[in-house]
């Protein structure tokens, strides 16, 4: 029986960022993935996405990404880049790789997959959120007629034209989905408070710097003239496109849905042909369910070690596993102390 000494769930981005450095380790791992290619949670993105910052601030540790056509990453650029990644680090993937359970077997994790169970003394997820989209429960929604899906399942808008579609949720995938439906559509925007845009001269690299000085615990390096948040609008071409058309004006929440369309908070109706849910993720921890250490879609981590199953790491999640952990240039720091603390681990036993 083989019996790694790492095991990476996820071939995205995290898993990736964690298997660099390992590598430098000589240590004896794996990363299992259920894409068919490269890409991770890239694959389940609308086709016209583009990344919020240039080439050398959306690259993982190690190698550059190349210089895009223009100034922002497309998602296909970033999803070559993300393959070629892996192939000039000969990194060992085992492709089409559904996990189906975790267990703690004799100290060993015991991971049972579609493939065959595999052995491991430690463990990194790196799932990701794109398993788990979330969209909020509203009154009567289930009456609605027309079609609803996630942004996770919005690829483009051709087969909008002409309709009513109500975009749902104030970040970047609404305000970008929003500028591409709206050249063909009939849009409205709904956001749970007013959407805060950034200037038009701030974008990721920004986001990279602030990032970087609290990673460091230096938050006096960080302009106080201008408050930025991973969730606020990055001013892409497309949505400045959108703004001069004058359709970036989003209302609040309407009260329920009826069978057309929603209910106002006056009682008013408004018929929609679509709903976008533009509203987010939760973290894909199904395959963790065995080991009992879930709660309210989390695990307890010191950074991004479990305190409950200290043999098992977490990265690229969102904060709770490390600041700006669940970006491109922000995986590559917590990537880098797990794989300190997992080296550590495997040394003294």
């Amino acid at each position: 029986m083989k019996i790694y000494d790492t095991l990476i769930i996820g071939g995205g981005q995290a898993g990736l960022s964690v298997a660099y450095f390992l590598r430098r380790h000589k240590l004896n791992y794996l990363i299992i993935d259920d894409q068919n290619n490269a890409g991770g949670s890239w694959l389940q993105t609308w086709d016209s996405l583009k990344l919020f910052s240039p080439t050398e601030y959306s690259s993982l540790s190690g190698w550059m990404m190349p210089k895009s056509e223009k100034e922002y990453p497309t998602k296909t650029e970033f999803i070559n880049y993300l393959e070629a990644y892996e192939k000039r680090y000969a990194f060992p993937i085992q492709r089409s790789t559904k996990v189906h359970s975790v267990v703690k077997e004799d100290d060993l994790f015991k991971v049972v997959t579609n493939k065959g169970t595999i052995y491991s003394k430690t463990l990194v997820s790196a799932t990701g959120t794109a398993k788990q989209p979330f969209t909020p429960n509203y009154p009567n929604q289930h009456l609605f007629t027309g079609q609803q899906l996630h942004s996770s399942d919005y690829r483009n808008a051709k087969n909008l034209n002409g309709k009513k579609v109500l975009i749902i949720g104030g970040g970047n995938s609404g305000a970008q989905i929003l500028a591409e439906v709206s050249k063909i559509a009939h849009t409205q925007w709904i956001t749970l408070e007013e959407p805060h845009f950034l200037p038009d001269d701030i974008d990721g690299r920004y986001l990279f710097n602030a990032a970087n000085q609290q990673f460091l615990g230096d938050t006096n390096n960080t302009s106080s003239e201008i408050k930025a948040s991973l969730s606020n609008i990055v001013m892409v071409e497309s949505v400045k496109e959108a703004r001069t058309r004058n359709v970036l004006h989003a209302k609040r929440p309407f009260k329920a849905f009826y069978e057309n369309g929603i209910i106002w908070q006056d009682n008013t109706k408004d018929s929609f042909d679509v709903v976008i849910w533009c509203t987010g993720f939760k973290a894909n921890l199904n395959h963790l369910q065995s080991l009992n250490i879930i709660e309210n879609h989390r695990i307890q981590t010191k950074h991004t070690r479990a305190v409950r199953e200290p043999n098992l790491w977490l990265v690229g999640y969102g904060n709770w596993t490390g600041f700006a952990s669940a970006t491109i240039y922000g995986v590559g720091k917590t990537a880098r102390q797990t794989v300190k603390e997992i080296y550590e681990t495997l040394k003294t036993t």
